[in-house]
């Protein structure tokens, strides 16, 4: 019998296919892309990239993939009509109707869902109690997950015993050590026992994959089985690919098509339409210098995605950022891309003579892709800004042929330093020592991360994106956004380094102008943030922290949730790869600091 379907279409804008879910009432999964419903009667809401379209063809191998928008929920007279479907699930519940044991434990009955009457739990003494989902279920690093066979977990292999289940409670901290699973016949065994390293005491992966819908298991996974917490930040991890619309070529023809695309140009495919076009005035005056054969050439070429190239994809945008001069791209309020470059004379001061640049970003566009996801470990784009699949993806349709993706229009403020002076400061020797501990930590990491293509990102990187963290920080206290919405991109590439603090929404044409306008002051930001991060509310220890402390914090040095560390959301890394001694001088006196304010 198909497990009951639920619609959840909002949800899909912060978690994707896979992800659980709790509801009021219960808890759910996302369903896969196959259960994306478009109106028929509309265009598909598509979203137009090639260069991440070619990367991600590249990575996938999937050779007509598309982009695509979640489907809009409508509302009509008919009432509210979603359009993305979720499956429930777990399928056992606790029941909310605690009661005592012999020996005062707090203990709840263990049900499945087929124990269950319009939601709720009848019991023995004629009473309906609610229930709520468990939160235990078993999962594997593929994404499978499942339900725990709970009479399996505390009979064994071959126990036939069918009597009630209770968990119980023995403490009040909720810690795993205290929290058994018991049978009526008297048999109990303990949580904590799941959750032990080499322990298969959950047994085999059975490749099972809710998501997609009933019998759709995945039989070649026979992977141990692990303990997941559904609701833990462990239990989904999103493998997106972002990139910054700037087009390879900076040829004025390529950027008024773009600026015209989305409003007028998308739908001409012969010179004809493009004639009738052509006497809009808008249009007219944007294209006016160009003949109709290198119009439609760019039309085209715009469509059929053969203005990209195959470097990766920061190397594009950044060398497009420092090419801001006055002005970069058309100021148009369809507009993908404007930037201006600060004069010198508004931003140099001392501590700023390992700037090279400052560039206000007006107005960008943010493509976002989602390409699969894992569940236990994380794994995402490298400092290039390539995707790097490290474990077996989990696929987010039976059938893909699209993913999904979202565009956010917003502003930024971009920070070029000097070559020269990075190469400087990593010639000092004690700099190169603090490198040695660095990737110290790092090679502890990859030990326990043996699969992992993960690379050392080398010390101009652990520097800028922990001088990217200070500024969110400061810059957020002013520029009218909270932190959570200032993301980061970090240009560690060879030879050109920079860092783009930037903001956007997908439910908006721009933003306020609040990041760019703090821009112009961005000499009193970096002074702030360059202070901010010599002292941390957790010092000694966090200046003393080493990266091979048995700590797990193998890829972190002098940074903590006191001084450097931000939402995850913002971080381009998952806070990794940060060490506030690379940027000030710490506590610790250690000479490394690329700042000597």
């Amino acid at each position: 019998m198909p497990r009951p379907q639920l619609r959840a279409s909002q949800l899909i804008r912060s978690f994707g296919p896979g992800c659980m879910v709790d509801l009021p009432d219960y808890s759910v999964i996302i369903g896969g892309t196959d259960k994306w419903r478009y109106n028929k009667s509309q265009p598909l809401p598509t979203i137009h990239e090639p260069r991440l379209v070619t990367k991600l063809i590249e990575l996938t191998g999937i050779a007509d993939l598309s982009l695509r928008k979640p489907p809009p929920a409508i509302e009509d007279v008919t009432g509210f009509t979603p359009d993305i479907a979720a499956y429930r699930f777990p399928e056992w519940f606790i029941v909310q109707k605690p009661f005592k044991t012999s020996l005062g434990f707090t203990a709840r009955r263990l049900i499945h869902m087929n124990d269950l009457e319009k939601g709720k739990f009848r019991d023995d003494d004629g009473g309906k109690y609610p229930v709520v989902p468990v939160r235990f279920v078993r999962a594997c690093p593929a994404g499978h997950v499942g339900d725990i066979l709970w009479r399996v977990f505390v009979h064994g292999e071959g126990g036939s015993c069918q009597r009630e289940l209770i968990l119980e409670e023995r403490g009040t901290s909720g810690d795993l050590e205290g929290v058994f699973v018991r049978c009526a016949c008297g048999v109990e065994r303990r949580m904590s026992e799941a959750a032990r390293a080499g322990v298969t005491a959950l047994g085999y992966c059975d490749g099972n994959r809710p998501w997609l819908g009933p019998y759709t298991k995945d039989k070649e996974c026979s992977q141990p089985s692990r303990l997941l917490i559904r609701n833990a930040t462990n239990a989904y991890f999103s493998q997106i690919m972002t990139v910054i619309s700037i087009s390879d070529s900076n040829d004025a023809i390529d950027e008024a098509v773009s600026s015209l695309w989305e409003t007028h140009l998308s739908a001409v495919e012969t010179v004809e339409v493009l004639t009738a076009m052509l006497h809009i005035p808008i249009v007219k005056g944007r294209l006016e210098d160009f003949t109709p054969e290198e119009i439609m050439s760019a039309i085209d070429k715009r469509r059929n995605g053969t203005e990209t190239d195959e470097r990766p994809v920061k190397e594009v945008e950044f060398e497009a950022l420092v090419k801001a001069k006055e002005e970069q791209g058309p100021d148009v309020p369809n507009g993908d891309f404007y930037a201006r470059s600060l004069p010198p004379a508004k931003w140099n001061e001392d501590w700023m003579d390992s700037v090279e640049k400052i560039v206000l970003v007006h107005r960008l566009r943010e493509v976002i892709a989602q390409v699969s996801f894992t569940r236990f470990e994380s794994t995402g784009p490298d400092i290039e800004g390539e995707l790097e699949l490290d474990v077996k993806p989990a696929p987010l349709g039976l059938d893909v042929s699209w993913l999904p993706a979202v565009e956010n229009r917003g502003e930024g403020i971009f920070i070029q330093f000097k070559a020269d002076a990075i190469q400087e400061w990593l010639s000092r020797p004690a700099v190169k020592e603090r490198d040695s501990v660095l990737q110290a930590g790092f090679e502890l990491w990859h030990k326990e991360h043996e699969n992992s293509k993960r690379k050392y990102p080398g010390l101009p990187y652990f520097m800028l994106h922990s001088l990217s963290h200070l500024l969110v920080t400061t810059i957020s206290l002013e520029c009218g956004y909270p932190t959570s919405s200032i993301r980061e991109r970090v240009y560690a590439l060879q030879g050109k380094y920079g860092i783009l603090i930037m903001t956007g929404s997908p439910d908006a044409e721009g933003t306020l102008g609040g990041l760019v306008d703090e821009g112009r002051r961005i000499a009193t930001h970096i002074r702030t943030a360059l202070e901010m991060g010599r002292l941390c509310s957790n010092d000694p220890v966090c200046a003393l922290h080493d990266p091979q402390q048995p700590d797990r914090q193998p890829l972190l040095g002098s940074a903590c949730h006191g001084c450097v560390l931000i939402s995850e959301t913002c971080c381009e890394q998952r806070n990794d790869f940060l060490d506030r001694a690379l940027v000030v001088p710490t506590v610790m006196g250690l000479g490394a600091e690329f700042f000597s304010i």
